[in-house]
């Protein structure tokens, strides 16, 4: 045991299967080279600060001032931005690179073309609104003045026929009253109209509301713009109708004006004298074609602006970011007044202390600075950030652990088994290799593309694919792997390794495919025989092998996540874990399930009929019973008596004695620390107030029992659950098998039997469609669910804690577009 132990302890260390080593470190800067110092580190990117102000809100801190105009500055390119991409131009890809410009001369820069730029769009937008108007000026005048003299006069004639026959009988003139006679007109009709414009959209409501307000005493005239206007308002363009109304007197006048207000129509007064129109249109068209020439060397000009402020658009916005973040780091340290200096604390890599103080020295001497960096090491209190080296590769599967939970500080880290486990379960469920070619093919594209991609702004989907692109690769190939195990190729079984091993006794067998087959050769080298599909007995074969299958590798999957809990158990030299956890919990399940997966390797070796559903559950209901038939092993009941004995013994074993022993070491420890710590008071003057000592919670032994027990539960009752959960593996592929035997034989091999190239056509497309939506995306999406549930409930549940916090450098690296 201890040259196993030291053989062990003697193991080169794995990088990924433990976080990096972190340390506390403290710096004192001077401010003459606080801002340098701070932006070569953001560089480096290996330094994680901590918030000295947390109690402080963002408007007391230090250098607020200086965030205020960072954010005023990015608001500013913002806004060119937005200037620049509703012009339709292009920001330039490869920006000029100038040499560094100071924030102040930036600023200053920044100021003058938001002046320059907003004094151009205010004379564009002055210039575009008179153009409107007399556009629309010009569209009355040519499509009112036709019909306004014809209605007109239709109207003078209609008052005049009144004015004869009704107004001037005598008969009328004596009978009519006092306030008859003062109603009748005079020899002036006093018939008026208004003109305008409106949007098409409003015409119909419009007209109404007019009909109404003067109760159908006026004649409303319209007819289309015949072309689109902009609208001032959402800049669009927009169809719009134009009007004429005829009504007449004051009162009507002021109506009409109002619900023109209200509708957002514009008036234009159109003569009536046709000589006069034709001189107002030269006149409107005239100073239309000035305009335009003005408007077209505006937007020249504007543009060329533009674009020369695109050429440093992306230059200024990356050093505005980055002297944002420096600003937002400075004020999470402390200002020394006195002293002139500030001082920050942050967490390290232990292998980036060189580099960190090489970085420093280099940003005192560029600095001119007299007083260097002072860089040094702090005792640390509470848990270090976790810090995982990865690259492409192992990126993806460090994710899928990490949203579960990000480990403790020096926690063994589950991805390092998950680059394998996590694809082979997957391809359990997934196993052919017909659609595994498919996946990998697609995988390849990504894979070959990854410089062009990487450097593009995906979709949500397609980053998500992206970036796990090497988790699909090795997807595709093991399920190209357990497919031929299968013998499954779009659910057609192949002779890929060789004939089959059974042949029919005579002819009458060859279409039965069930009876009469004999075995006449050794068995089928690699994967499932051929002949078993087709046959009566293929399901319940293959549900037989997927099953047992299943609990082997659920089995197997549990064990090494206990074996890892007891290498947490030993890093961190726990040895009541190994003893009164580790030890119980590998001694309940392998007495229960390890024993039944032993059972399921010697069943399948000597060929036993053995009904392992009754071996097991008698294990428990009557153990001493003779097994009879079911016997598969001589010393098998004597066996299952000690396997359940021990199986009952781990569960107290489990649950009682570790509470008992952290009681006993708890009162021991306090009872030794008050008495040492009478000689240690000088030591506890020069203690930090977040000093360790202050951090001891009192001891609780009825939370740890309640603790310990829910975990006893929790491990016994998920041994049984758990090993169930594996299931799924039989389940998922028996479904995904099923529902390609279905495309294939009922889609495929049913069109292709009818001789029309159209219904074989149809038949293919939809044989495809089904494979591609259905079998290679569902279906693949489902797998990843489940082989997801697998390592994160019933493999991680044994060992991983997932109660760390991730290791946040700053890194102007990870500075994005959102930060602004």
């Amino acid at each position: 045991m201890e040259r196993m132990e030291k053989f062990i302890d003697n193991l080169p260390p794995m990088d990924l299967m433990r976080s990096e080593k972190m340390t506390l470190v403290q710096l004192i800067i001077p401010v003459e080279s606080a801002h340098r110092s701070i932006s070569y580190l953001g560089e480096l990117g290996l330094l994680q600060f901590r918030d000295l102000n947390a109690e402080k809100s963002p408007f007391q801190r230090t250098f607020v001032n200086q965030v205020k105009r960072c954010g005023e500055m990015s608001r500013k390119l913002r806004f060119f931005k937005d200037q620049i991409s509703k012009a339709g131009l292009l920001s330039s890809i490869h920006p000029v690179v100038e040499p560094d410009v100071e924030l102040e001369e930036l600023e200053i820069q920044l100021a003058e073309h938001e002046h320059e730029l907003l004094e151009m769009n205010s004379n564009s937008e002055k210039l575009r609104q008179t153009y409107n108007e007399l556009l629309e000026f010009k569209i009355v005048l040519q499509k009112a003045g036709g019909f306004l003299v014809s209605s007109h006069n239709h109207a003078v004639v209609e008052e005049r026929e009144l004015s004869e026959n009704v107004y001037s009988n005598d008969v009328y003139a004596e009978t009519s009253s006092l306030l008859e006679q003062e109603m009748r007109p005079a020899d002036q009709t006093g018939l008026r109209f208004i003109s305008g414009i409106i949007c098409k959209s409003k015409a119909l409501r419009f007209e109404r509301m007019l009909f109404r307000a003067t109760r159908g005493n006026m004649l409303f005239n319209w007819a289309p713009a015949g072309e689109e206007i902009m609208d001032p308002l959402s800049a669009e363009m927009v169809e719009k109708t134009v009007f004429v109304v005829l009504f007449s007197g004051e009162q009507a006048r002021t109506k009409i004006l109002k619900i023109c207000e209200a509708f957002g129509a514009n008036c234009y007064p159109v003569p009536e004298d046709i000589n006069k129109q034709r001189q107002i249109t030269r006149e409107v068209l005239s100073r239309l074609s000035e305009l335009e020439t003005t408007l077209d060397a505006g937007i020249r000009h504007r543009n060329k602006a533009l674009t020369s402020i695109g050429y440093h658009l992306t230059q200024w916005m990356s050093m505005v970011r980055r002297e944002k973040a420096v600003y937002d780091t400075l004020n999470m340290l402390n200002f020394d007044v006195t002293k002139k200096c500030l001082v920050g604390e942050g967490w390290c890599p232990v292998f980036a202390k060189a580099q960190i103080q090489e970085v420093l020295q280099r940003a005192t001497f560029d600095s001119n600075s007299q007083v260097g960096v002072i860089f040094h090491v702090m005792d640390a209190v509470e848990s270090p950030p976790t810090y995982f080296k990865t690259n492409q590769f192992t990126n993806a599967y460090q994710e899928i652990v990490d949203a579960y939970g990000v480990a403790r500080y020096q926690e063994a880290n589950p991805a390092v088994y998950t680059v394998i486990t996590f694809p082979f379960l997957f391809a359990v469920m997934f196993g052919d290799w017909g659609h595994g070619i498919c996946l990998l093919l697609g995988t390849l594209v990504l894979i070959a593309r990854e410089s062009r991609l990487s450097t593009q702004k995906l979709g949500s989907f397609m980053e998500m694919l992206f970036g796990g692109r090497y988790l699909l690769l090795l997807m595709s190939i093991f399920s190209i792997y357990c497919g031929l195990i299968y013998n499954e190729f779009f659910s057609v079984p192949f002779h890929i390794f060789g004939g089959s091993a059974y042949k029919c006794r005579d002819a009458t067998c060859r279409d039965a495919h069930s009876a009469g087959l004999i075995k006449f050769r050794d068995p089928y080298p690699f994967g499932v025989d051929p002949s078993w599909r087709g046959s009566r007995s293929e399901l319940p074969f293959l549900n037989s092998l997927k099953m047992k299958m299943s609990i082997l590798l659920g089995v197997g999957h549990m064990n090494l996540g206990i074996m890892l809990s007891y290498f947490n158990a030993r890093f961190f030299r726990s040895s009541l874990d190994i003893r009164y956890q580790f030890v119980p919990q590998m001694i309940f399940l392998n007495s229960l399930f390890g024993y039944l997966s032993l059972l399921i390797i010697i069943k399948w070796c000597t060929g036993s009929q053995a009904d392992l559903y009754h071996v097991m559950i008698y294990m428990f209901l009557s153990p001493t019973d003779d097994l009879g038939e079911n016997e598969l092993f001589w010393g098998q009941r004597p066996l299952q008596i000690v396997l359940l004995l021990l199986a009952l013994v781990a569960v107290p074993w489990m649950l009682f004695p570790k509470p008992f022993i952290l009681k006993k070491l708890h009162s021991e420890r306090f009872q030794g620390r008050t008495y040492g710590m009478l000689g240690t008071s000088e030591f506890d003057l020069d203690v930090e107030p977040d000093s360790a000592r202050q951090h001891h919670e009192e001891f609780n032994f009825s939370e740890v029992f309640v603790h310990q027990m829910i975990h006893s539960i929790e491990f016994v009752l998920g041994a049984v659950s758990n090993t169930a959960s594996y299931l799924r593996l039989w389940a998922l592929s028996l479904a995904h098998s099923e529902l390609s035997t279905v495309f294939y034989e009922k889609v495929l091999l049913l069109a292709w039997g009818y001789d029309n190239i159209v219904i074989r056509l149809i038949g293919l497309a939809v044989f495809a469609f089904a494979t591609a939506f259905i079998l290679l995306m569902m279906e693949t999406l489902s797998a990843f669910l489940h082989a997801m549930r697998l390592h994160w409930v019933e493999f991680q549940s044994k060992f991983y804690h997932g109660d760390g916090y991730k290791f946040k450098p700053f890194s102007f690296a990870l500075i994005t577009d959102d930060d602004n």
